[in-house]
């Protein structure tokens, strides 16, 4: 939900400090991606949810780059924080 709202005050928090971020299978510094997706991006529909909610694939949109098929593979530490987000288009 903070992603679909953008809302960062949400979405910061539910994560590690420092938490593996990849886009397409490229590392990337996860907040400076986020400051500048989050109010931007967003999923449109969610198609299926696998992996006990901890993968996410839909039909997404984003305002630079349009709209696509997208996977959001997450991990979770043993705190329950978000340790690792994976993110990219996918095809199903």
């Amino acid at each position: 939900m903070a992603l679909q709202k953008g809302d960062e005050k949400i979405w910061f928090p539910l994560f590690a400090p420092d938490v593996a971020f990849y886009d397409d299978g490229n590392q990337m510094k996860f907040n400076n991606f986020f400051k500048k997706a989050l109010g931007h991006e967003r999923f449109t529909h969610i198609d299926k949810v696998e992996n006990n909610g901890l993968d996410v694939y839909g039909h997404f949109h984003s305002d630079q780059w349009g709209n696509f098929t997208t996977c959001f593979k997450f991990e979770i530490n043993k705190e329950g924080k978000i340790s690792s987000l994976a993110i990219g288009q996918a095809v199903y």
